[in-house]
Order: structure tokens, then sequence, then C-alpha cells
């Protein structure tokens, strides 16, 4: 009786395993303090690079190619991060990345700073739901604030500036005048009523020249030569055909078998072969078309066909380009040679066969009122046209948001400032233990000013309170000039970003911080699909050397 007892006693301590073997599981406040200190890691790694006196990172990758850039979301995606909370809080770039094509950092830098302002929260125990509600209320009152801070401007120089204030402090700044114009001129072009698609303009890099040899292109650029040298180098008023079908003879769709029994008969086919090409070729050419742009291959008879008629040809032209190509010149894709006519070629004023370094391109240029463009960037190495690259999609996307919404905020850390102010007032109204978590949230809208402040060698102690107290006399605009340390009105000195850049940010960070904070167990398994090994060490069946014999 006595050993029965015992043996119950055994079998109820003994542990139950629901994880494979080499699982390995975080609980409780341990999980929330390892997901915070993640994202912490990846705020600060991206921080030292907010603002016009940021740095750059280099980024060496395994094969040995060098990224220099202060673009958050490029320094986030080239460092391959693995832990899983640092990979929601690379989401956040990408998102930005996506809506807008600016304020990655900020956006990155935002969420940190709520997940570290939480986790004095959690160390004071207050619940992580009560945070997390908080922040939501918080999250929906700083959009409301926004919006009634955001001003209607989008003229010209409102927009060049808003261009300007995009490439400050990247490799593109002692161009920004140049390049900030021709990011105006060609949203203003690939514009259709209210619809901006970005993909319109078309961004091709060349290394050689300097940077302000960069050039707007009302016409598309592609990597493509002409299929022969007799084929016209230029070739002006050109009529453009889109042909989304190769200019070659078909194979049968079935097996089939040709039995030709004399020379003869294999001449006559042969001849029929060039006929046919020939009689392709007639067509496009009967349309008037002069530049015939293909999709996919071309046959060297009908190569030879298109030259003897004086037209230019690319074969292989990429989908992408095709499409661009049909928005810049008006031409319609067709698909059917039989149907093709002069109502669906596109119009250039010129199109031309240019060397740019060692390679050839075919530039399409002068379209009439085209709605897909192309950016030329220049730059003495290719480092620094990727960065030019990089600060002219900032600087597009920042464009398009302010024509699309129409809102326009001053930078330079006023909005964060107003916002702040705004939301510690709204925590007053707030009864519970959710007014903690708002003021909080409060607290984390200012590292945007402090982190600028820092970057720019300043002390952030004076230059916070003499910003909070101009903001206290109702000086909406009062942002920090880094340069010299004081407090200026930031609209008056042309320091303007689209409002869309602040409410994304402000949106993505708050999501994010939200739903780590919710994480209170996390389970990762060993990714291995063996067997685990017993105890033991050997595996099952292979107990010892019995049966051998010895």
């Amino acid at each position: 009786m006595e050993e029965n007892k015992k043996m119950t006693n055994n079998q109820a301590v003994q542990p139950i395993f629901i994880l494979p073997e080499g699982s390995q599981r975080t609980l409780g406040r341990e999980a929330q303090k390892n997901n915070i200190m993640a994202a912490k890691a990846v705020s600060e790694t991206v921080r030292t690079t907010l603002g016009p006196k940021g740095m750059d990172k280099m980024i060496v990758d395994s094969l040995g190619d060098v990224t220099v850039t202060n673009d958050g979301v490029t320094i986030l995606e080239d460092m391959n991060i693995e832990h899983p909370a640092a990979k929601m809080i690379v989401e956040v770039a990408k998102t930005q990345e996506d809506e807008i094509g600016d304020g990655t950092t900020t956006a990155v830098v935002l969420a940190g700073e709520l997940l570290k302002n939480a986790e004095e929260l959690l160390d004071k125990d207050v619940h992580p739901a009560v945070i997390a509600r908080g922040y939501r209320l918080a999250e929906s009152k700083a959009q409301e604030v926004l919006n009634q801070i955001g001003e209607k401007s989008t003229n010209d120089d409102t927009l060049k500036k808003i261009a300007q204030t995009a490439m400050t402090g990247k490799g593109a700044e002692y161009s920004k005048d140049t390049l900030a114009s021709l990011a105006v001129q060609a949203v203003k072009m690939v514009q259709e009523n209210e619809h901006i698609d970005k993909d319109n303009i078309k961004i091709e890099k060349r290394t050689g020249g300097s940077v302000d040899d960069s050039e707007l292109i009302k016409g598309i650029v592609m990597d493509k030569e002409r299929l022969s040298s007799t084929m016209p180098r230029v070739v002006t008023n050109a009529k453009i055909a889109l042909i989304d079908r190769e200019i070659e003879i078909k194979k049968t769709e079935i097996d089939a078998n040709i039995q030709i029994k004399t020379p003869d008969q294999m001449q006559g086919f042969l001849d029929q072969e060039e006929k046919m090409l020939q009689d392709m070729v007639d067509k496009i050419t009967a349309t008037g078309a002069n530049v015939v742009l293909c999709q996919k291959g071309v046959d060297d008879v009908a190569i030879h066909f298109l030259a003897k008629k004086g037209a230019y040809a690319v074969r292989r032209v990429s989908e992408s380009d095709m499409k661009k190509i049909a928005k810049a010149t008006g031409a319609k894709i067709v698909n059917n040679l039989k149907d093709l006519s002069e109502n669906d070629l596109g119009n250039a004023g010129k199109v031309e066969e240019r060397k740019v370094g060692d390679d050839e391109f075919t530039y399409i240029m002068d379209c009439k009122n085209p709605k897909a463009v192309t950016l030329l960037i220049r730059g003495g190495t290719e480092h620094v046209t990727n960065e030019v690259e990089r600060a002219m999609t900032d600087a597009v996307g920042d464009v398009a948001a302010a024509l699309k919404t129409g809102l326009v905020v001053a930078g330079a850390g006023a909005p964060e400032i107003e916002l702040a102010s705004s939301l510690r007032k709204y925590a007053h109204s707030l009864s519970g233990r959710e007014q903690l978590a708002v003021e909080t949230f409060a607290d984390a809208m200012e590292i945007i000013p402090r982190t600028l402040v820092e970057n720019a060698g300043l002390d952030p102690i004076d230059t916070m309170t003499d910003l909070k107290a101009a903001h206290s006399k109702k000086n909406k605009w009062a942002g920090i000039d880094v340069f010299t340390g004081k407090v200026m009105d930031a609209w008056k000195r042309g320091v303007l970003e689209p409002l869309k850049i602040k409410t994304q940010a402000v949106s993505s960070a708050a999501e994010v911080a939200v739903m780590v904070l919710r994480i209170d167990d996390v389970i990762q398994s060993s990714g291995s699909k063996e067997p685990a090994m017993p105890p033991g060490g050997m595996p099952p069946g292979m107990g010892g050397m019995g049966g051998m014999g010895m």
C-alpha cells in the first residue's frame, strides 16, 4: 500500500512536455523585457542618422558590397535583422517607405521611444493592457491634433521647399536646389486629376558627371540599344509602335513534320518564311511607325527589313517599361499585328541612342504632356548616385504626399513639440491609469526634436526648454535651427514636410508598440525535424551492442 502511494506521488511531479526538445520559451515580464530591448536596439541603430546633421552608416554585406546611407529603411533591410520583435520594428520602416517614401527613421525612433517609456510604466506595475489602451487613445488624439495644425499649401514654392527638406542631410544636399525642382516638375507631370502614381516616375542612375548634371526627361530612358547599326541613331518626330508579340515565325502548336525532297523546295520554304516576315514588317511600317519597340523577340531577317525601312527597333523591352512608354507617348500596346493602325501609335519629339559610360541607352524624349517621365540621376561615384537616388525617391514621395492631401506642416521638431503639449492637456482630462500612458506617449513625441539637437552636437536640455517656452507662447511652428542651436520659425525658414509623414509615422509607431507590449509569451521552436535524441544519447533501437555475441 505504501509503495503504491509513493508511485502516485512520483507520477504527480513528472513534468509534461508540450513542445519539442530544443524549443525555447520566455514568459511574462522577461518576454516583454527582451522584446523591448530588441526594439530599442533597432531604434538606437538608426537614431544617429536623423536630421540635417545626421551621420551615415556603412553596411558591408557577405559578398563585400558596400552601402553608405542614412536612409532608415535601407539600413534596416541591409542589416538582415534576426530577432522577431526587432523584425516588427523593421516592418514599421517598410510601411512608411511604401506609403510615403520618407520619414522611415522618424517612425522607427518613435516606436523605440514609445516602448522604452512603456517599460518604465511596466516597472511601476502598470498592466500592459492599460498601457496599450492609453496608447490607442493617445494615437487617436494625436491624429486629430495633427490634422488641426496642418495647413493647406500646395503652390510650387511650398512643394520645392518640401523636396529640399527631404534631401537635407543626405548625399544630395549640395545640389538640392536643382534636384528639388526636378522632383516637383516630375510629380506634377505625372499627376492625373487627383491621382499620382509614383511608379510613373522612373529614376535611372548613371555614374559619371556631377549631381548637377541630373536631368528630367519628358519621356522614358531604357537600358536598350537599337537592333542594328544600319538603323538610324536618331529619329525626330517619332511615331512609336508598341508590340507585345514576337516578330518571328511562330512554331506550330502541335507536332508537325514538313518533308522537303528537293533543294528547290527547301529554297521555296525559306523564301516563304522571309516573305511572311517581310509582310509583318510592311504591316507595321505601313501605319507610319518609324520606331518599333517589341516586348518579345525579333527575327534577324525582320531586323534587316526594319533597317531597310529606316525604322529604329528595340526588342525584349520589359513590361514595366512598355507600360511607362505607353503612358509617356500615348501609344497603345498591341498584340495582334492585323489590328495595328495609325491610331495605336505614340508620339515623341525624338528617339535617340546615346552612349553613357560603356553602355548604350535608348532615350525617348520630348513627349507632349507625358504621364510617365524619367529622372536621370548623375554622380561622381556609384555610392554617390545610389544615395542621390534614395534622396530623390524621398523627395518625390513627399511632394506626391503633399499634393494628395494638400496639408503641410513645418519640420525641425515643431509638430512633435506641439503634439506633446496637446497630449499632456488631453491626459489631464482622463481618469484612471490610462492617463499615465497618454503622458508617456506625449513624452515619447519629444524624442524627435531631442534627437535632432543631439545629432547636431548641441545641449538638449537648454534647447528643449527654449522650444517648449516658444510653443507655450502659441508659436506652433517654433523649431530647432541645428546650425545655430537657436529656436526659429520653421515655416518661415522653409523647413516643410507633408502632414502625411507625421500621421503615418505616429500611427505605425503606436500600432507596433501596442503589439509588442501585448506579447507575454515567446515560443521559439528548435527548427529541427529529426527525432529528438533520448536522454541516453543513442537513438531508439540502437541500445548498446546486443546481438553481436560479444
